[in-house]
């Protein structure tokens, strides 16, 4: 995927855990609307880009969402909680046309009340609206399905349960820190080259985070590693990391600000992960959630 893609769905990056089915696939095969709230913007535009506007996906205050330049692809991935790991989006979301991947959408939605945040992931009422949106303008008709792949397990690597000396418990009060903002209070005032707090941040080779789950590592290090990863190493709570390593390609793009430049001569990632985390990557083969894309039309006109 495009760096600019990964810069698209980074906010869901960061906030959102792995989804992983745990059910038979043929359980799976109803709509997935029919179980849910019908929850739907008050007024929305749907516009074909054609420029080559930077991708962009925001939730503004005032109930709004404003996305530039995306492929349905990439929406219908937000819209079902699998954005979280955009390299890996060619196989969660399976069927459609091809115009799907490549013609792209401008999208200025507005609710009629705030979207409500909650720890831990992005505004499930605005969630829920986008896909209403997309049933309806675009007349998409999709399932779930779990089917068996291969993964990696993340681990703790020593056997007596010690951790890396770039992996510590975190100090922050991340329920009390989404609260305040719910009530308009903004976020405590960063250092230079510090995370968000209860966030992760990162470039092609770092990722530094403040507090946040074992479950967001392993979704941050999906991307990376091409492949799903679950968190198996039973560490519960949050933590605060920095790890860092020597891609298999340097990047040609200067760093995201406050990331450290790329050093040629450092470890590999598996490397990195144990020897700066204490934490190790096993492969295994485990159930991992599709969407498989039953119909889709191009948008109707607003």
């Amino acid at each position: 995927m495009e760096r600019a893609d990964y810069r698209f769905l980074l906010w869901v990056v960061v906030v959102t855990a792995l989804s992983i089915g745990v059910s038979r696939a043929t359980a799976l095969h109803a709509q997935v609307q029919a179980s849910e709230s019908h929850l739907t913007f008050e007024v929305a535009s749907i516009k074909q880009n054609t420029s080559d506007d930077r991708r962009s996906f925001g939730v503004q205050p005032g109930g709004r969402l404003v996305v530039r330049n995306s492929t349905l692809k990439n929406l219908i991935a937000a819209a079902f909680g699998m954005a979280q790991i955009q390299a890996l989006i060619p196989e969660r979301i399976l069927g459609g046309p091809d115009w799907i991947d490549s013609e792209r959408y401008n999208i200025d939605a507005k609710a009629s009340t705030e979207f409500q945040f909650t720890p831990g992931g992005p505004p499930k009422d605005m969630l829920l609206m986008l896909r209403s949106l997309l049933e309806e303008r675009f007349k998409l008709v999709a399932h779930r399905e779990t089917r068996e792949m291969p993964i990696f397990e993340l681990v703790v690597a020593r056997k007596d349960g010690r951790l890396g000396p770039g992996l510590h418990k975190s100090s922050i009060d991340c329920d009390a820190m989404f609260a305040a903002a719910q009530n308009g209070v903004p976020p405590p005032p960063r250092q230079p080259n510090e995370p968000p707090p209860c966030r992760l941040m990162g470039g092609p080779a770092r990722t530094i985070a403040s507090g946040v789950m074992m479950q967001q590592l392993a979704a941050n290090l999906s991307n990376h590693l091409g492949r799903f990863v679950i968190d198996k190493t039973g560490l519960t709570g949050r933590f605060d990391f920095n790890i860092g390593w020597a891609p298999d390609r340097l990047p040609t793009t200067a760093p995201p600000p406050g990331t450290p430049p790329v050093d040629p001569n450092g470890p590999s990632l598996v490397t990195a992960l144990q020897e700066q985390l204490g934490l190790k990557v096993q492969p295994a083969k485990g159930p991992v959630e599709v969407l498989v894309i039953d119909s889709v039309e191009h948008p109707t006109p607003d």
